[in-house]
């Protein structure tokens, strides 16, 4: 059992992961291999040297598994209410999770037919997105969405900000109080 499951290993879902993981949540990516990133080349990311889109993905998941995320690369094909929890199953398994994160860029696809509520995109290119608060919550409890298909621009360096409010926002229900994570230098 996950205490958080992120369908999306892009931008947004890797840099959710890495801050789910870094807090100790039992942390879960499906990565179904088809982020726009992919095709990228990325020249505008805060603290980044331009990059190739594939290389900045890698990178980003490798972060998140740094810190104990799975990654799975897969498609989910469903999403079930069980109790408190939520079953995302693929085509190979299933895997149950506390708390759910949609971050499926410019797809709305599972997130339809889990029965989110769903509006016009406000982004070009971007036909539809799950209607969400400012924190990120869904019209389903414990089923947030984040980056892209939350509403925020496609750019990188906007989905993995989001991302990581996201998951701050889920870590913080999840510990009951507000949560920050602030690495400093050795001395």
């Amino acid at each position: 059992m996950y205490d958080v499951a992120i369908i999306g290993a892009g931008p947004a879902g890797a840099s959710a992961g890495l801050f789910t993981a870094k807090a100790g949540k039992k942390t879960i990516l499906f990565d179904n291999g088809k982020s726009i990133t992919a095709k990228a080349w990325v020249e505008n990311h805060y603290g980044v040297d331009p990059i190739e889109g594939p290389k900045l993905l890698e990178q980003g998941q490798k972060q998140a598994q740094k810190f104990g995320a799975d990654i799975v690369q897969d498609d989910v094909v469903a999403i079930e209410e069980k109790g408190e929890l939520y079953v995302i199953q693929t085509s190979d398994g299933s895997y149950e999770a506390s708390h759910v994160i949609f971050a499926t860029g410019m797809s709305v696809k599972a997130a339809e037919a889990f029965g989110l509520d769903v509006v016009e995109g406000t982004e070009p290119r971007v036909a539809k997105i799950i209607e969400t608060d400012k924190h990120g919550r869904t019209s389903k409890p414990k089923v947030w969405a984040a980056g892209t298909v939350a509403g925020v621009s496609v750019h990188t360096i906007v989905t993995s900000g989001d991302g990581a409010k996201v998951a701050i926002n889920v870590i913080s229900e999840l510990n009951g109080k507000r949560y920050v994570d602030h690495d400093v230098l050795g001395k």
